[in-house]
């Protein structure tokens, strides 16, 4: 029954996407003017889908966070729940950073065509053009989500990964905060894209901490990133 109700989650992803497609499709040349139809876009589809199979989100805060301000949004990563997850915590336009293997699926390609940012992580030119599009981003004022792990890794049930400098390097060059948001069971109910252990509905319980700003971006890029990594560890335990 797992695996059933994993293609009825796909079914209903495609279902929900299908009538966006003809005006995403139409836009998408111009897709930098129309940034924020794509995200409020992409918002609906992906809670309407989960409603339709009983997935829902539950987000505590540690404070309140200023929308008015871009962020880097850093997330542990189990499963491709954490998508969506993070699609209902953001509340200003952003884009993702993900695996360009997102570029071959029918709806995820589609953003990662226009408003998101496919990389080859194996590829140093692929992650130097990925950041630098990202950090353009910023400048704008858009936020920016990215799994500082960089994947999800092979272990059931999954472990927290060492985290990459990349992200890191942005915040500290850019003096930007870092929004830590820590996804706690998204992986009991849909572990990694569903192929192993097909999926359940249930409730997925998302922990936003505090911003990482101020003197804390002043410390040296491998300090933050171990900082960070730090806090993961205390809220996951």
């Amino acid at each position: 029954m797992k695996h059933v109700h994993r293609n009825l989650y796909l079914v209903a992803v495609f279902i929900v996407f299908l009538p966006f497609w003809p005006l995403l499709f139409f836009l998408k040349k111009k897709s930098h003017e129309h940034y924020s139809t794509f995200v409020k876009i992409r918002k609906w589809i992906a809670l309407a889908a989960s409603s339709l199979v009983g997935f829902r989100y539950k987000v505590k805060w540690d404070a309140e966070v200023d929308w008015s301000r871009n962020y880097i949004i850093c997330a542990n990563h189990t499963s491709n729940l954490d998508i969506t997850a993070l699609i209902n915590v953001c509340k200003n336009d952003f884009s993702f950073i993900g695996k360009d293997e997102l570029l071959n699926n029918p709806v995820t390609g589609l953003f990662f065509r226009t408003i998101d940012i496919p990389v080859n992580r194996s590829s140093k030119i692929s992650s130097f053009r990925a950041f630098k599009r990202a950090e353009k981003y910023l400048q704008e004022n858009k936020s920016i989500v990215i799994f500082p792990e960089g994947g999800i890794g092979d272990e059931y049930p999954p472990t927290l990964y060492p985290f990459k400098n990349g992200v890191f390097k942005l915040a500290t060059d850019l003096n930007l905060p870092i929004l830590p948001v820590v996804i706690e069971d998204a992986w009991k109910l849909f572990w990694d894209d569903g192929s192993k252990k097909g999926s359940k509905p249930g409730k997925i319980n998302i922990h936003v901490l505090k911003p990482v700003e101020g003197e804390d971006l002043n410390r040296d890029v491998n300090d933050l990133r171990d900082h960070v990594y730090k806090l993961f560890r205390k809220n996951l335990s």
